[in-house]
């Protein structure tokens, strides 16, 4: 028997498993792909298929505006937000990681606090985090008015905002999973690098420095994507908690309820593309720190 023509044979089950992972893919690109096609209609489609015609069309009028909705402006919002979101949790993750690789007193009590608000309901989680900005909205007037600073009680509006309430919101759903990685990564770092080092004299900062930081850097890499990919969609905990202004999840939501027609489309497939564009980013990013740690 010639070995070139043998083919293992498939175990049983493969085509239940097969089935089971095409309908996960359909369910999971599907809708994507869907909302994408659509955003491409021409000027006389409307929200479903079939298609009238291929052209730019909604995108042309979504750079001009959807009504009231300043899209520009929620777009710099939720980028801007989702960059300090993803700095403070790479920040953050890499500290605590460090610090739980020593036993810490109170240090379970303190892992479960932390990653207790990933089983909380978001929605809760917000309007808790919007009654205690407002509770300090009215201990922040009381002040205002014993001290007398009546031009500052007159100009104050609320505590609620974007770097404040919603920064906190969206840490509490991005910090546990930073912390989840970082503990993961230090459970099976070899710290006979960090003795090697420090048997050459080098100090505990220029050891994290040029041994440390550089082999755990693709998963920091790799926390940061997971800040702002995570904040970059946040709807739920952001709803309550973020005063007077909106990021641009919360004005998609909004618009799906005004908007009739595939300009909307248009912005679902903006907002993706600037997913799948940091997660790109993120994987170049990784591909070429691995290879300047081997070379």
């Amino acid at each position: 028997m010639a070995r070139g023509n043998y083919e293992p044979k498939r175990p049983a089950g493969y085509a239940g498993l097969l089935a089971v992972f095409v309908l996960f893919v359909i369910f999971l690109y599907g809708p994507m792909a869907t909302i994408f096609i659509l955003s491409f209609q021409g000027p006389e489609g409307g929200l479903t298929f079939p298609l009238q015609g291929l052209s730019l069309h909604w995108f042309y009028k979504l750079a001009e505006g959807l009504g009231v909705v300043d899209i520009g402006a929620a777009l710099k919002r939720s980028l801007m937000l989702g960059l300090v979101v993803m700095s403070l949790t790479m920040f953050m993750a890499v500290l605590a990681g460090l610090a739980f690789r020593k036993k810490l007193r109170g240090g379970n009590a303190l892992f479960y606090i932390t990653v207790a608000s990933l089983i909380m309901p978001s929605i809760i989680v917000s309007l808790g985090i919007g009654l205690q900005f407002r509770l300090l909205d009215g201990a922040l007037k009381w002040v205002f008015e014993y001290l007398g600073m009546v031009s500052t009680l007159e100009t104050f509006g609320t505590s609620l905002g974007l770097y404040t309430s919603a920064l906190g919101a969206h840490l509490t759903w991005t910090l546990p999973f930073g912390l989840l990685i970082m503990f993961a990564v230090f459970n099976r770092f070899n710290p006979a690098y960090e003795e090697a080092a420090r048997d050459l004299g080098a100090t505990h900062w220029q050891t994290f420095k040029h041994v440390v930081f550089p082999l755990i850097a693709p998963s920091v890499v790799g926390v940061g994507m997971f800040g702002f990919t995570l904040s970059w969609d946040e709807i739920a905990r952001t709803s309550q908690a973020i005063g007077d202004v909106n990021t641009l999840p919360l004005e998609l939501q909004g618009l799906t309820s005004t908007v009739t027609n595939p300009a909307i489309y248009a912005l679902g497939s903006i907002t993706t593309l600037v997913s799948f564009v940091v997660i790109g980013v993120t994987m170049a990013v990784v591909k070429w720190l691995n290879q300047r740690r081997t070379t």
